[in-house]
């Protein structure tokens, strides 16, 4: 059933008649019988999910969305109840199917904007928003911080493997989806894989050995460092602190909702929601909110985006222009400094500070442009943002010696405030 969900996410995309088709019939097996119709949305932001409406026999009008994961480990997705028990401000479904493979939540209609298209309205000079949206995020931030405080506790190595949150980092490492995409795991033999770049097309295996200089940025790790390291750190077997949190808390996953002249944030899609560490639950707002929109729109990323490579034999120079709008500063400061710095101090005082909480964070964020798509599909990326996501990779997952990258300088600045 999870293939038929994947099939359906990938076919939106090209025959949505056809994937309407097949999400009929499914929704109709685990909902209701009485669906008359249902209507995807294909967008740039679903990536890993499909979402849309469906249409009751009595002409009521639902909304739906899921989350599909090849090689899943996870017995059970979606717990809004526990983020709304905590206090999480986040949309409750009228109706919500939660065995792996067959996942699907259905609400009441959302007429809220997604954070995800007020952000790129701003970003593109098409909304106006920035203030209010400022506004929210901070408060928001806030809230976050009270919450991780409150729900923060310390777990043992069987309760932190039961997150569901590792099936977007450990897991797609080791699962498989990095196999299917880039060739074996470091150390093993298998199939290797080309991916189309500047120049020529290359072999995974020659990319994953290269050593980068990026913008002046210095590397010593490769990627196969990188995932080597990635696989001890990650391993989700770890007694350490943990928090309720989304999981997946990236700006297509929050409303932005407005009531009067107050705007807020809001929750949904909680299909990673539980208790798990809080470097974990900050990763993928840090990386998709801040850095990765050339993932989301990589055709119009490309036309502005100038990427070059001089490969000499195992080094790789690379050199990119991607400014980050001011909108991204702001998800990226308001982040930093509301919740990630504060709450690195509570976990300090209270003795939970992991001695690696940089090569944690940073292995887990490394993750987010190297496996949620595959950068070798040169059907959906131009091979100059190809390039930019695998040197975006070595940014998250290495440290930067002379020229500091951004997000070395962003944990340089946690660190010194420890």
């Amino acid at each position: 059933m999870s293939d038929l969900l994947q099939q359906i996410q990938e076919l939106q995309f090209t025959d949505k008649g056809a994937a309407e088709s097949l999400l009929l019939d499914f929704v109709r097996e685990i909902y209701a019988t009485d669906v008359q119709a249902v209507e995807l949305r294909p967008l740039a932001v679903s990536l890993n999910s499909f979402n849309g409406f469906l249409t009751q026999a009595d002409g009521t009008r639902l909304f739906f969305k899921t989350h599909t994961e090849s090689d899943t480990v996870i017995g059970e997705y979606y717990q809004a109840a526990l983020l709304a028990e905590a206090g999480y401000p986040v949309i409750r479904p009228v109706f919500s199917s939660t065995e792996a493979g067959k996942q699907l939540l259905i609400y009441d209609v959302i007429d809220s904007p997604s954070v995800f298209d007020v952000a790129w309205a701003i970003e593109t000079g098409a909304g106006d928003q920035m203030a209010v949206l400022s506004a929210a995020q901070n408060a928001a931030d806030d809230h976050l911080l009270e919450l991780y405080r409150e729900t923060l506790v310390e777990q043992t190595p069987h309760q932190a493997g039961q997150s569901p949150v590792h099936q977007l980092f450990y897991h797609r490492l080791i699962g498989g989806r990095l196999a299917r995409f880039y060739g074996p795991l470091p150390g093993r033999t298998g199939e290797d894989v080309t991916i189309a770049l500047p120049g020529s097309e290359r072999l995974m295996s020659d990319v994953r050995r290269a050593r980068w200089e990026i913008n002046g940025q210095v590397y010593t790790d490769s990627l196969n460092d990188v995932i080597t390291r990635a696989l001890d750190i990650l391993q989700p077997e770890q007694t350490g602190p943990a928090v309720t949190g989304h999981g997946d808390a990236h700006n297509g996953n929050v409303f932005l909702q407005r009531v009067g002249h107050h705007a807020s944030l809001l929750y949904f899609d909680p299909a990673f929601a539980g208790r798990h560490h809080p470097l974990l639950d900050l990763t993928k707002p840090l990386f998709h909110n801040v850095f990765a929109m050339w993932m989301y729109f990589p055709h119009e990323k490309q036309q502005h985006t100038p990427v070059t490579l001089h490969a000499e034999g195992t080094v790789w120079r690379v050199t990119y222009d991607y400014s980050l709008a001011p909108v991204r500063h702001m998800f990226l400061e308001s982040k930093v400094e509301r919740v990630l710095i504060p709450m690195m101090h509570t976990l300090k005082e209270r003795g939970w500070l992991r001695s690696d909480w940089r090569a944690y964070l940073k292995a887990a964020l490394f993750c987010c442009p190297f496996l949620t798509m595959n950068l070798a599909d040169s059907g959906r990326f131009p091979v100059e943002i190809s390039l930019l996501g695998l040197a975006m990779a070595i940014e998250m997952g290495a440290e930067s010696r002379g020229e500091r990258s951004l997000i070395d300088r962003t944990l340089d600045k946690v660190a010194r405030a420890l």
